[in-house]
């Protein structure tokens, strides 16, 4: 059937079963929007108070459902703002596809209004990306956009397509999705046989899990795993929910905030089984001492990741369930009780602390308490971002939706809002520090807009909590531009946006406010005031080995 580019664009929509987009219209992709007008009632847009907003919302999202998330964007400054969304995506492997609209063909390269090479400024952190200067190929490059993002090691693609092209006219035939297989090819016999003899022949193995085994969905493969290798188990902040962080072998987080008993049994391990991680430097320390004792198993669907930043002494590259599935059967199941007990023993020894008072840590110890730890949770970046991997015990994966590689301070409000639309208006709560929720606090507006029953929790230090941090530690408490004493009141704030909203300053007001905010069938902002001073323990300082971390 004869079909102009806007009505091609949303049957590819269709065509992928695409059900929500996020984005904001502009002049550029309005022919777009108004077809998008025509078929409100097969697909949800969400319209959201600014771009980068949308970027996180489609993040949020993509890793809450497994699915691809989609975001529209305007020309111009509508397509730079979604940068910030996009690199997210990509430095955390989340399937996504930006749809931006460019002027048309005859204006590009003249510096026409609101026109941007978006499409080059995003070279570097998409997985692919598409100008559409051809009508007849708008269908299949929205196709190959979809298969990209969702294929192999998942990532962001962008698609720019020209005013002109949303309206020109060309031969539309409906093609089913092309079926995204897992990458098995590259599992070879030998690599899986040297894997299997370096397990079998470990005394004190210890496994890392990472953001891969999340993403293939090996969560099964992965327990019968550790089971057969009996190991102590630690994960990534990418990792989280991967193995059910409430079994005893269970160490916790690795790393420059991660546990005592995770760094010590990884710098005491003799093999060190890598998941599905690519051993960022949050994670190493000082790499020249980063398991030392070990020799590295390295499991990984990216062969770009072997070797880059630590150099594995064996690896198995392709889908982690795909690996599991084939290395299991050829395990024997070993025992390795006294190696297991010794590191129980670590964490026994080296628990994490709440404090005293209203603070971070005991805030997500409650809210897990209260869940029962079935909560969705995203977060911001900082401090909390670290209390809330260190004190809630993830047991399921995409139960925690956080930037790890980017670090992206205003991600949270956005992608808690897209997680819970992608879940069903889920109850998600996002846990954000006050200098990250004034980023894009304007997200509030969408929350009303859309009734999401979401959770805002803000823990207001007053200050760039981790920032200042590093500024108490290693900067000689020189606090420059790290204090926030504007005494803005986000009470009032979330009010103004028509949403309802409390402020607790100590133990007892917050556990009421959180109550009052999980019942709630629409969107609530806890405002909870902890002191500027509390730090996240234990800690390694930048550049030295993980063993070295300091409790306080």
């Amino acid at each position: 059937m004869q079909l102009n580019g806007s009505q091609i664009v949303i049957e590819c929509l269709k065509e992928q079963k695409v059900d929500t987009i996020f984005g904001y219209p502009g002049g550029a992709i309005l022919n777009l929007y108004d077809e998008l007008y025509r078929h409100r009632d097969e697909i949800h847009h969400v319209l959201v108070s600014h771009e980068q907003g949308a970027a996180h919302a489609a993040d949020g999202y993509a890793r809450a459902t497994g699915r691809t998330g989609v975001c529209f964007a305007t020309s111009g400054p509508g397509a730079t703002n979604l940068v910030t969304g996009i690199a997210t995506a990509y430095m955390d492997s989340v399937p996504l596809v930006a749809i931006t609209c460019n002027v048309g063909l005859s204006l590009l390269g003249k510096d026409s209004f609101q026109e941007v090479d978006i499409a080059g400024i995003t070279m570097p952190i998409t997985k692919h990306n598409f100008i559409v200067k051809d009508i007849n190929k708008l269908a299949d490059t929205l196709r190959r956009a979809f298969y990209i993002a969702g294929s192999g090691r998942p990532g962001p693609v962008l698609v720019d397509i020209p005013k002109n092209i949303t309206a020109e006219e060309t031969e539309y035939t409906y093609t089913a999705p092309k079926d995204i297989v897992p990458v098995t090819a590259t599992i070879s016999q030998k690599d899986l046989k040297r894997a299997s003899d370096m397990i079998h022949g470990s005394k004190k193995p210890f496994v890392m899990v990472g953001g891969g085994a999340v993403i293939s969905g090996a969560e099964k493969e992965l327990e019968e795993f550790v089971r057969l290798v009996d190991a102590p188990v630690c994960d990534t902040l990418m990792g989280k929910g991967a193995y059910d962080g409430r079994k005893d072998n269970y160490t916790g987080m690795l790393g420059m905030h991660g546990t005592k008993a995770s760094n010590l049994g990884v710098s005491e391990c003799d093999l060190l089984i890598a998941i599905g991680t690519r051993f960022s430097d949050r994670i190493l320390g000082d790499p020249t001492t980063f398991a030392k004792n070990a020799d590295i198993l390295q499991f990984d669907i990216d062969p770009v990741e072997i070797n880059k930043n630590i150099v594995a002494d064996a690896q198995v590259v392709g889908d982690i369930r795909g690996i599991l599935r084939q290395l299991n059967p050829m395990l024997k199941a070993q025992e390795h009780t006294q190696w297991v007990q010794y590191i129980k023993s670590l964490s026994d020894k080296y628990p994490l602390a709440t404090g005293e008072g209203l603070t971070g840590p005991y805030m997500i110890q409650s809210l897990y308490e209260k869940t029962d730890g079935d909560l969705v949770i995203t977060t911001d970046v900082g401090q909390h971002q670290m209390w809330t991997a260190g004190h809630y015990k993830f047991s399921r994966p995409r139960q925690l939706i956080t930037s790890g590689g980017c670090g992206t301070m205003g991600y949270g409000l956005g992608a808690c809002i897209g997680a819970s639309i992608g879940l069903g208006h889920k109850k998600v709560v996002n846990i954000a520090g006050d200098g990250c929720f004034r980023m894009n606090m304007n997200e509030l507006a969408t929350a009303k807009r859309e009734n999401v029953p979401i959770v805002e929790i803000i823990m207001d230090n007053h200050v760039l909590g981790m920032v200042r941090q590093w500024q108490d530690l290693f900067y000689d408490e020189n606090y420059s531009a790290t204090i926030l004493d504007e005494n803005t009141d986000y009470v009032k704030l979330a009010e103004a946006f028509g949403i309802k909203a409390v402020r607790a300053s100590n133990r007892q007001e917050y556990e009421a406010a959180l109550d009052m905010a999980l019942s709630a069938d629409e969107p609530f902002l806890i405002d909870a005031v902890i002191d500027r001073d509390d730090k996240v323990w234990p800690m390694v300082a930048p550049g030295t080995s993980i063993s070295e971390c300091r409790e306080g």
